[in-house]
């Protein structure tokens, strides 16, 4: 049994781990790298094995950080099938013809602007385009349901469990008379406010896991909610637009059912609310169509047809224009809008147009890795460039961590308890919350193992 860790290692982007067991050759997800342009560079990397030579691809679910590659898959090879459950073939269609619109515009940009300087060699095509996103596509197998097995090659089986984090994702098992290897994806906090809690894991030979929040636990989700809806009507009150950036997939449409509940209560007032992200806007769709895992409250209001992502002042500006006639909005608006880590988006215009303002507010609500606008904020920067120019921060920012979809330290070590003997194999986090868990999972004596990028690692059942 081995596996080469060409993504996710020692790092919290691009999980893609390739799998080799009964002479099967199967890739565990295929994601972007994300964060600083060191960390970016990868994706412009070999992947350090043929992808002609690959017998299946498998998706835990379809962030673009599992997925944002299948495309250069493709192009350097790739002609199998590619097993994911439904809701994940969908998010994956959003996400990646999302991710091919935004690299051309970015180019095309970036492209005049180097003309000017006389740069324009230097300037890196796109990754792929939407003619690649198709052909990726079209290389989905019939949709994979939780709890079934997936019979592959040479007596190996994939079995698909509920992950607990986004919509259809799952974590995965692989089976064979070699062993059992279980690769976590990415798991959800206990406490999510959309989704039910992960299956456990089963007893295993070996573990992938994730630890994005290993070294530590989450705020409860009650005393999270109660300080979201006091800085949002802090903010209301400052008189300023209070700016939310935020993934397009689960925490958009957490954050809607929160909105909801507080205009149902009428602690918002009529203050209007903009989602700025067609993104987010079809992902939310999805969620009110796709088979779920959500919390009864949520089924319930849907099964009764009225819609928990869709709050009485809600306004969606899909277009352009719509989205530029906001930056004469002065105050009084909540505007969410992509992307979370504040990497690209619109949201970088809505920070151009209001980070300078003091009464206005941004709201923090997800992971902002390393090396990232979102993360210069976190750590209190006085000024950030924005489109070449450098912005005062004189609004107000908030950070709140109880939003996660991940699962924290307690949710992992209550995932992994069954699989007591297995081999854990720590990926998809930052070093320093690998080598915390490593040690807490050390000190109940389990074996532990954090693998480098590009590198192989050998497991015995």
């Amino acid at each position: 049994m081995k596996v080469f860790h060409a993504g996710a290692a020692r790092t919290v982007t691009g999980s893609c781990h390739l799998v080799e067991m009964e002479g099967q050759r199967v890739l565990i997800d295929c994601g972007l790298f994300q964060g600083s342009s060191h960390v970016e560079a990868n994706n412009r990397e070999t992947f350090g094995f043929e992808a002609a030579s690959l017998d299946a691809v498998l998706l835990t679910h379809g962030h673009l950080d599992h997925v944002g590659r299948l495309p250069l898959l493709f192009e350097r090879g790739y002609r199998g099938p590619i097993y994911a459950t439904a809701a994940t073939r969908h998010v994956t269609e959003v996400i990646l013809r999302d991710a091919a619109r935004l690299q051309q515009e970015d180019y095309r940009r970036n492209l005049r602007r180097a003309r000017r300087s006389g740069r324009e060699h230097q300037v890196p095509p796109p990754l792929f385009d939407e003619t690649s996103v198709e052909k990726t596509l079209a290389q989905f197998a019939d949709p994979i349901s939780f709890d079934r097995s997936l019979s592959l090659e040479h007596n190996l089986t994939a079995t698909f469990h509920r992950a607990g984090h986004i919509l259809g994702s799952a974590w995965i098992v692989l089976d064979s008379p070699e062993g059992r290897l279980v690769a976590s994806g990415d798991l959800g906090n206990r406490e999510s406010g959309l989704q039910a809690p992960a299956d456990p894991a089963p007893a295993c030979d070996v573990v992938l896991v994730e630890t994005t929040y290993a070294d530590r636990n989450h705020r409860s989700l009650e005393a999270t909610l109660h300080e979201f809806k006091n800085v949002i009507r802090k903010a209301i009150e400052s008189g300023g637009n209070v700016l939310i950036p935020s993934f397009a997939l689960e925490r958009t449409q957490h954050l809607l059912f929160q909105l909801y509940q507080l205009t149902e209560s009428g602690e918002l007032g009529d203050a209007a609310i903009y989602l700025d992200s067609p993104m987010a806007t079809r992902i939310t769709e999805l969620y009110r169509t796709c088979d779920n895992e959500f919390h009864e409250e949520i089924n319930s209001l849907l099964e009764r047809g009225t819609d928990p992502f869709s709050p009485q002042t809600l306004q969606y500006t899909v277009s352009t224009e719509a989205s530029k006639a906001l930056n004469d909005v002065e105050g009084g608006a909540i505007i969410i809008a992509g992307s979370g880590m504040m990497t690209g988006g619109r949201i970088l215009h809505h920070l151009k147009h209001n980070l300078w303002r003091g009464g206005a507010s941004l709201i923090i609500v997800g992971y902002q890795a390393a090396g990232t606008l979102g993360r210069r904020l976190v750590d209190g920067a006085d000024s950030v460039r924005i489109f070449g120019e450098e912005i005062v921060v004189r609004a107000g920012i908030h950070t709140i961590g109880g939003f996660s979809a991940h699962a924290d330290q307690d949710d992992l070590l209550n995932w992994l308890s069954a699989a007591k003997q297995a081999k854990t194999v720590l990926v998809h986090g930052e070093v320093g919350a690998m080598n915390t868990f490593a040690r807490v999972l050390e000190e109940r004596g389990r074996d532990v193992f954090i693998p480098d990028l590009y590198r192989w690692s050998s497991f015995d059942s």
